[in-house]
């Protein structure tokens, strides 16, 4: 049976190795933790920058945009500007209806394909296990941009330029970085619920669907929020195999903006904050069960 205990922190010493008195650690530790909190909060005012900025941009004229020296707060707030830019000349909101189907399509096929071959390799036992999970990480040291071409030459010989075909069937293959994730976690999970539902007679396929995945919640919810956001952001391939204004993503749509002659900046930042909402929403609705995700994927496995 085991016991826990709690570890005390050690009491702060002087150069000497003399240790200090109570108060002396007590004033010690309020330092050390007012100065993390003052790094901290430091760090989060030099991210939070741009994000403060862009909110601002989309708030200003097309004078106060030009101005020089730069203004950080608009004379009046435009809100104008994001009915201006979303509904303008260009039809963002069919970007968005085109990123939504983009996006939901490959989240599913990277559940359905990184969930299958997370749990065999972390719970079945088969020669060479070892090394095919190895080949599989090392595929991640290849840079995505090596494969463009060779990509390329083999989806327009298919005939799926300009389909979202090319986005959303390689999704369907596996992402090594998510079997990696899930793989983790699985070994987390204790072998004796797996030996008590095999027992009862439950088959791989039922204990992964009954046992593995209700566990697995949260590094679902990881991978989930890592593929939405990718998909979501992506914009590199799309603008390679899309080419027609109807199968467009918002990505896109916002690179559009930028003009021969002139770059509507404040329409620009409207349109671009309204694009983060959704990851925004969803990150902070499940940000307790993505954190618990990541950090227990962390973990080493077996």
């Amino acid at each position: 049976m085991l016991v826990e205990t709690a570890v005390k922190p050690a009491r702060p010493t002087r150069p000497g190795g003399k240790p200090l008195s109570s108060e002396q650690a007590e004033r010690v530790r309020r330092i050390r933790r007012s100065g993390a909190y003052i790094l901290l909060a430091i760090s989060s005012a030099v991210f939070l920058l741009p994000f403060l900025w862009m909110v601002t941009t989309s708030l200003k004229s097309d004078a106060e945009n030009l101005a020089f020296p730069p203004q950080w707060l608009p004379d009046s707030f435009n809100f104008d500007n994001y009915a201006k830019g979303w509904s303008g000349s260009l039809p963002f909101t069919r970007f968005l209806l085109n990123t939504i189907v983009i996006t939901a399509l490959s989240m599913a096929g990277n559940l359905v394909s990184c969930i299958l071959p997370a749990y065999a390799f972390a719970r079945l036992r088969a020669r060479a296990a070892g090394f095919m999970f190895a080949a599989l990480l090392a595929t991640m040291m290849i840079p995505r941009e090596i494969t463009l071409v060779p990509k390329f030459v083999m989806f327009s010989k298919l005939g799926w330029v300009d389909t979202y075909l090319p986005l959303v069937v390689p999704e369907f293959f596996g992402v090594a970085l998510y079997i990696f994730l899930l793989r983790q976690f699985f070994t987390t999970i204790p072998q004796e619920l797996i030996d008590a539902a095999r027992i009862d007679g439950a088959s791989e396929l039922r204990i992964l669907w009954s046992v593995m995945l209700p566990l697995a919640r949260p590094a679902i919810a990881a991978i989930c929020l890592f593929s939405f956001v990718g998909n979501w952001n992506q914009y590199l391939e799309n603008s390679i195999y899309l080419r027609s204004m109807e199968k467009i993503t918002l990505a896109q749509g916002l690179g559009m903006f930028n003009g021969q002659y002139v770059t509507q900046y404040n329409q620009m930042m409207a349109v671009a904050l309204v694009s983060m909402l959704p990851i925004l929403v969803i990150f902070f609705l499940a940000q307790k069960t993505f954190i618990r995700g990541v950090t227990l994927t962390g973990i080493a496995g077996r």
